[in-house]
């Protein structure tokens, strides 16, 4: 018997199947693979360092300190992961294509959240001339940044398909819409100027988009219970909205299933993905209440401002740096014991250089293993070095900032 979805679903029957898994360079291929496109995606993601740094940055509550039950980025993707596997699985849909994207849709996130977000952003815009926003810099990161060593230990670029780099692109669910449908064109994702600005390529994409939004809201209550955010008052609100779905808590568990059953009863390609007009209510008012009672808590304020010092003095070190084809050259003559981070800056930047590195073993050594694209050229141009340096401190964890702005205090 065929799901409600099934017929629209990514498989190799699809009209669009090989613009869809295209890439914009081929890798290895091994005779004996069993994966399709899609789950080499999911693999080449799941190896990648940038996935491992998630467990580093924050979700919503800085945690630093370590507190072990509070949400960061890697447990929201899985969160993701979850709930769009789940909804894909139901309606029929490509589940391997739907979990590559869910997996990969926030590398491009930087450190300390949001507000990491708007001051890097903050600083393209003065710098470069240009807005920073983590979809589209999740793409960029994929596509430019992160590399994956091949089976010769060479380094190169992901060339992920272009359905889950358009998935990442696509994700925000920022905006509050209810029978999202995929566009019909596949245009450039050069084409997106501002996130949400159009629907996903895919019913899998659409999926993740509205599985973000159904993972992060329920955890953040839960989080900001867990901190003493919510007094009494605010938590017998969550009650009484809880009581409308005949629910004792709207929490991760109840926000996850309520969402995730109602969506499957609802969407078909006729009415898109669609929650009842009752549960679409419910996910605004859980939304506005995170708004209004967490994510401009008071208690944010210094997190944001400590913030906002790391990042702007991380940035204004490094580009002080800069000296043209000689940069790298300069940064070997800082003493690294003391400032560690302007080595691994050095280390990561030779890596997207089209230089010569023959006076310098180490930088040569890197060099030679890198069949990636060079990004940065020879850093004759002083927007290419800042561009460097901005996505440098984009890839950071919140501990790896905090641990360079040591660094420079102790110097």
């Amino acid at each position: 018997m065929e799901t409600k979805l099934e017929s629209v679903a990514l498989q190799q029957s699809h009209e669009k199947w090989e613009q869809l898994t295209k890439r914009e360079n081929d890798i290895y291929q091994r005779r004996d693979d069993i994966r399709s496109p899609f789950a080499r995606d999911y693999t080449r993601v799941l190896h990648s360092l940038a996935y491992r740094r998630l467990k580093h940055k924050t979700q919503v509550f800085f945690n630093a300190a370590g507190n072990d039950h509070i949400c960061t980025r890697i447990e929201h993707v899985s969160h993701v992961d979850s709930v769009s596997n789940t909804i894909a699985k139901y309606l029929g849909l490509n589940e391997e294509l739907t979990k590559a994207i869910a997996l990969s849709h926030d590398l491009g996130h930087a450190p300390f959240g949001h507000e990491g977000e708007r001051i890097i952003s903050d600083l393209t815009k003065k710098y470069l001339d240009e807005k920073f926003w983590h979809e589209k810099n999740g793409v960029y990161f994929v596509d430019n940044v992160e590399l994956l060593e091949d089976n010769e230990r060479n380094l190169q670029n992901l060339n992920l398909t272009y359905a889950v780099r358009d998935g990442i692109i696509s994700h925000c669910g920022e905006i509050d819409q209810n029978g999202i449908k995929p566009r019909e064109e596949l245009i450039s994702l050069d084409d997106f100027q501002s996130a949400g600005q159009y629907q996903a390529a895919t019913w899998e994409g659409c999926v993740v988009k509205l599985a973000d939004k159904i993972a992060y809201l329920g955890r953040d209550i839960e989080d900001a219970i867990r901190l003493g955010y919510l007094d009494t008052e605010q938590q017998n609100t969550l009650r009484e909205m809880a009581k409308i779905n005949n629910e004792k808590a709207i929490n991760t568990t109840v926000i996850m299933h309520n969402m995730i059953i109602d969506l499957c009863e609802n969407s078909s390609i006729e009415n898109g993905l669609c929650l009842s007009e009752t549960m679409s209510q419910q996910l605004d008012d859980v939304k506005d209440f995170n708004y209004k009672y967490i994510y401009k808590h008071k208690r944010m304020k210094p997190f944001m401002e400590y913030s906002r010092l790391i990042l702007n003095q991380i940035f204004e070190l490094l580009l002080s740096y800069y000296r043209k084809e000689d940069t790298i050259y300069y940064l070997d003559s800082i003493d690294f014991d003391k400032k560690s981070f302007v080595k691994g800056f050095a280390e990561w930047l030779v890596q997207y250089c089209e230089m010569e590195f023959e006076k310098l073993s180490w930088a040569k050594d890197i060099s030679d293993k890198c069949m990636n694209k060079k990004i940065y050229g020879t850093l004759a141009d002083e927007k290419r070095y800042i561009r460097a340096v901005i996505d440098f401190m984009a890839g950071m964890t919140d501990v790896y900032a905090m641990k360079a702005f040591n660094e420079m205090l102790e110097c």
